[in-house]
C-alpha cells in the first residue's frame, strides 16, 4: 500500500506539474520562446488568492478567480512590454530577457508580501478510504488530478476547433503565412500568454494547496521542473506537457520514497538527460525539417 501511496501523491504532483507545463509549451509552440518567468506568474497568483481569502475573507472560488484574472492580465502586459519588443531579436535576448522578470517579479513579491513564508489557507480537506481504510486519499488529490485532466481535454478541444485555437496553429507552422491570410500574429501570441497565465494562476493555487508553504521562490523550482516535464513529453505538444509532468512527478516521489529525499531532484533531471539521449525531441515530440 505504500507504493501505491507513494503512486498516487506523485500523480498529484505531476499533475500540478502538467498544468504548469501547458503555460510553457502553449507559449513555445507558438511564440517559440522560453518563458523563464512563468514560474514566478504561479506565486503571483498563489499570493494574490492568499491575501483575498485571508486579508478580505473573500469566499475561496472568488480569491481563485482574483488569482485567474490577475495572472492573465500579467501574463499580456509581461508580454506586451518585455517580449514583443524583442520578435525579431535573438533567442539568447529572449531568454536573458525572461530571467529578467523572473528576478523582477520575485523581488516585486519581496517589497509587496515580505520574504517570510506564509501558510496557504486549507481550501480542500477530507479525504476517502480504499482497501477497508488500509490507503487514505486526500480530496485535494483527487481535485488536482480532475482539475488537469479537465484542463488538458478542454485545451485540446479549444486548440482543435475553435477559431482562435486553429490561428494559434497557424502561427505555430508560419507566423509570415499565418499573417498573409489575414491571422493578427500579435493578438494570438498575446492570447497564447494570457491563456498561459491563467493556468499558471490555477497551478499556483492547486500546488498551495497540496504544500501551504508560499514565498516570493514558490514557483521558481516548480517552474524549472514544469519545464523539464515540458521537455520531457516534447515542447510544444500538449498530451506530452501531461504525460511528461506525470511521468515527472511520479519519478521524483518514488526517487525521494525509495531512493533518497537529498538526490530527488538530481534523479528527476537524470532521467531528462537520459530520455533526451534516446528521443532529443521528447516522448512525443516531432522532428522539424528545415528547408535550406
Amino acid at each position: 500500500m505504500k507504493f501505491l501511496s507513494n503512486l498516487i501523491n506523485g500523480i498529484s504532483l505531476g499533475s500540478v506539474y502538467a498544468i504548469i507545463a501547458l503555460g510553457y509549451t502553449m507559449v513555445y509552440g507558438i511564440a517559440k520562446m522560453l518563458n523563464f518567468a512563468h514560474g514566478d506568474v504561479i506565486m503571483v497568483g498563489a499570493y494574490v488568492c492568499f491575501f483575498a481569502i485571508y486579508s478580505f475573507n473573500l469566499n475561496p472560488v472568488i480569491g481563485i478567480l482574483m488569482a485567474v484574472v490577475v495572472c492573465t492580465v500579467l501574463g499580456v502586459v509581461i508580454e506586451k512590454l518585455a517580449y514583443k519588443p524583442l520578435r525579431q531579436a535573438t533567442s539568447l535576448a529572449v531568454l536573458i530577457t525572461a530571467i529578467g522578470v523572473s528576478y523582477f517579479l520575485q523581488n516585486m513579491a519581496q517589497l509587496l508580501w515580505s520574504a517570510n513564508p506564509k501558510v496557504f489557507p486549507t481550501l480542500i480537506t477530507g479525504s476517502i478510504k480504499l482497501f477497508n481504510g488500509e490507503l487514505s486519499v486526500s480530496w485535494v488529490t483527487i481535485v488536482i488530478v480532475l482539475v488537469c485532466v479537465l484542463i488538458v481535454v478542454g485545451l485540446s478541444i479549444f486548440v482543435n476547433k475553435s477559431k482562435l485555437g486553429k490561428a494559434m496553429r497557424a502561427c505555430s507552422e508560419d507566423k509570415g503565412a499565418a499573417q498573409l491570410m489575414g491571422i493578427n500574429v500579435n493578438k494570438t501570441i498575446s492570447m497564447t500568454f494570457a491563456i498561459g497565465s491563467a493556468l499558471a494562476a490555477i497551478a499556483g493555487v492547486l500546488m498551495c494547496c497540496a504544500y501551504p508553504n508560499l514565498q516570493p521562490t514558490t514557483g521558481s523550482m516548480p517552474g524549472i521542473k514544469a519545464f523539464t516535464a515540458a521537455v520531457f513529453g516534447g515542447i510544444g505538444s500538449i498530451p506530452g506537457a501531461f504525460i511528461g509532468g506525470i511521468l515527472l512527478g511520479v519519478l521524483e516521489i518514488l526517487g525521494s520514497a525509495y531512493i533518497s529525499t537529498e538526490l530527488k531532484d538530481a534523479i528527476v533531471f537524470l532521467a531528462l538527460i537520459i530520455v533526451l539521449l534516446v528521443k532529443p525531441t521528447g516522448i512525443l515530440g516531432k522532428k522539424i525539417h528545415e528547408k535550406v
